[in-house]
């Protein structure tokens, strides 16, 4: 049992951070309460459970495993949502036509990402061109399929190794498409052996460059991973259905822009494209006009 304490900063806003963590009601991997997030999940070849109680001013982070992980420290950074700073876009934007209202309704939002790149990469496969309901309960079912589980009893969200086990018939008979598994399984299996290094550190280019070369993954996986696994500040998620939609209904169009035109729209915020996307999500929760 380890613990960790890390000082919050000033304005620092939770509710995101557990809305996040708590899209799946079964919550197999991440069990949130009132104050409290418990995430489960495999961090050096090794079963995590990760409890963290937040206040205004800290995060009090207790660590069960047999040993201090080296990646610990970068996982609770990113369950936390405080790999992006939202106070450069609320500066600059605070006052935009389109955007200033939504940021004013909602300042500080933070954007969230995974414990792990892994995970967000996976994830990003597993959502993509699905609706939000079935994307989680493949991901739970893709959570069980790791078959690896903390002394507590949570799932833990798996690793390369465990994934680049599993056969193709493990996932396709669960409702997972064949193109779906296949890449899964591909990713998998090329974290596994060393030939794809996924990295906090890295520069975006060059993981972008990477994501990109390996069969299955196309541009919005690769933006969707840079946002949500590396905490990459200016990703363009013109291909998102929602941030589309949000658009349309900021602008009062009776359609969705097109993807051009939605890329050309988030132009406007580079380089803080990210927080942008973070506030178009959050603008379909929030009333209208």
């Amino acid at each position: 049992m380890h613990r960790l304490e890390i000082a919050l900063p000033e304005g620092y806003r939770s509710a995101g951070v557990f809305a996040f963590h708590s899209r799946d009601a079964e919550g197999v991997a991440e069990v949130v309460t009132p104050g409290r997030i418990r995430k489960a999940v495999m961090l050096d070849g090794v079963p995590v459970l990760l409890d963290v109680a937040i206040d205004t001013r800290e995060a009090r982070c207790t660590i069960d495993s047999a040993t201090m992980p080296a990646h610990a420290r970068e996982a609770l950074d990113s369950i936390l949502g405080l790999r992006i700073d939202p106070a450069p876009f609320m500066a600059a934007f605070g006052g935009d036509d389109l955007l200033g209202p939504v940021i004013q309704r909602q300042p500080g939002l933070r954007i969230v990402q995974s414990a792990t790149v892994f995970e967000a990469l996976t994830w990003a496969i597993i959502g993509q061109q699905i609706n939000l309901p079935f994307a989680i309960a493949l991901r739970r079912t893709f959570i069980q399929l790791g078959a690896r589980r903390h002394e507590s009893g949570m799932w833990c969200y798996p690793d390369a190794a465990d994934v680049a086990r599993l056969e193709l018939d493990e996932l396709t008979t669960r409702k997972f498409s064949r193109a779906k598994a296949e890449t899964l399984l591909r990713v998998a299996r090329l974290v596994d052996d060393g030939e794809l290094v996924l990295a906090h550190d890295d520069d975006p280019a060059h993981a972008a460059g990477q994501l990109l070369a390996v069969k299955g993954i196309g541009p919005w996986t690769v933006n969707y991973t840079l946002l949500r696994g590396y905490g990459y500040p200016d990703c363009s998620l013109h291909g998102d259905v929602a941030i589309r939609a949000a658009f349309q209904r900021l602008l009062g169009e009776a359609d969705k822009p097109s993807i051009a035109h939605t890329e050309a729209l988030l132009e406007d915020y580079r380089p803080h494209r990210t927080m942008a996307a973070a506030y178009l999500w959050a603008s379909l929760n929030q009333p209208a006009g």
